[in-house]
């Protein structure tokens, strides 16, 4: 896999106002931790961090910080952002060995469009990212999934996914991408006027009045009669 060179520098201000001040500064405040021994506070232009933030490919960082006696072998494991301008505001090196075995998340880079897209199908891309276990030297840069002969409804998990030199920690039985049908449409066409089942035409609706009731000719009658008994 790639590896790139990383010059930092150590944080000796800790406090919320110098963390502060140095993000305005251009700066981005981080850690760097291993097991077994003390994390370091440390910082570095955002300009130098960037490269190894927006990439498509895990990196092996040869670390080196400023008054340290020996650089230091790591992977950038967590970043940060700003909810608001999606700038990176933090940032965790992780230290690795070579002879030990790390957990990393690797992105999956899909390669080829499929044959289902040809007949309206829609990639679905579930995972875009795979967690694996292996060893630092064997961390791939990217997990390449070929796509190319999904019709629709198709799709691959994780269990179908070639490994070589890692395990792949996610569920086997997750879905990683697939080929979907098109989204029917929600809103159906009206039948033509004259067709069964067009529709019907509007009903006035009834107009209840107010006031006294009008009265039935019976119930007339029935007060001419009782008159006349009187």
């Amino acid at each position: 896999m790639a590896s790139s060179n990383l010059v930092v520098k150590k944080r000796e201000d800790l406090s919320n106002s110098a963390t502060k001040q140095m993000r305005i500064n251009g700066s981005i405040p981080g850690v760097f931790y291993y097991k077994n021994t003390p994390s370091v506070p440390i910082y570095v232009k955002d300009t130098v961090l960037n490269p190894f933030v927006y990439t498509s490919e895990v990196r092996v960082i040869n670390l080196k910080i400023e008054g340290a006696d020996k650089p230091y072998k790591c992977i950038l494991k967590d970043i940060q952002f700003d909810p608001v301008s999606d700038k990176p505001i933090h940032f965790d090196l992780l230290g690795i060995s070579e002879d030990e075995k790390i957990k990393v998340e690797v992105p999956v880079q899909l390669v080829g469009t499929p044959a289902g897209v040809k007949e309206g199908g829609v990639v679905q891309h579930s995972l875009h990212e795979l967690e694996i276990e292996c060893l630092p030297g064997d961390i791939p840069a990217r997990i390449e999934v070929n796509i190319e002969s999904l019709m629709i409804g198709d799709g691959i998990r994780v269990n179908q996914i070639e490994t070589k030199n890692f395990v792949i920690l996610n569920s086997p039985d997750s879905t990683i991408v697939s080929v979907v049908p098109p989204a029917a449409e929600e809103v159906a066409a009206l039948p033509a006027e004259g067709e069964e089942g067009a529709a019907a035409e509007p009903v006035e609706p009834e107009v209840i009045a107010k006031g006294k009731k009008e009265e039935e000719p019976e119930e007339e009658e029935q007060k001419e009669e009782k008159k006349e008994k009187k």
